[in-house]
């Protein structure tokens, strides 16, 4: 049973081409193929073709991408990421 107390966060995708995302509170880094933004559920990436920021309002907590979207992923703690991945500087000096 949902706490009317706890605020809902949605991600709203269409056709893999727009992605709306509100709890959006920073965005940390974003090109053509990544977006990096931190939200209150944690880090968020969002992967695809041709991205781009349409709509970034802090005070609402609201971002707006679009592009195409190949995949979102909530993810625990960024360096942790590159760890696993092998793309930590220290794993490509000690390889």
């Amino acid at each position: 049973m949902e706490n009317r107390d706890t605020p809902l966060y949605q991600m709203v995708l269409s056709n893999r081409e727009k992605v709306k995302i509100n709890g959006v509170t920073a965005v940390e880094s974003f090109d053509e193929k990544e977006v990096i933004a931190s939200s209150k559920m944690g880090p968020l990436v969002v992967q695809g073709e041709g991205l781009h920021i349409t709509q970034l309002n802090l005070e609402e907590e609201l971002l707006s991408i679009e592009g195409l979207v190949n995949s979102l992923e909530f993810v625990e703690d960024k360096q942790a990421k590159l760890k696993a991945t092998g793309k930590g500087i220290l794993a490509r000096l000690f390889r």
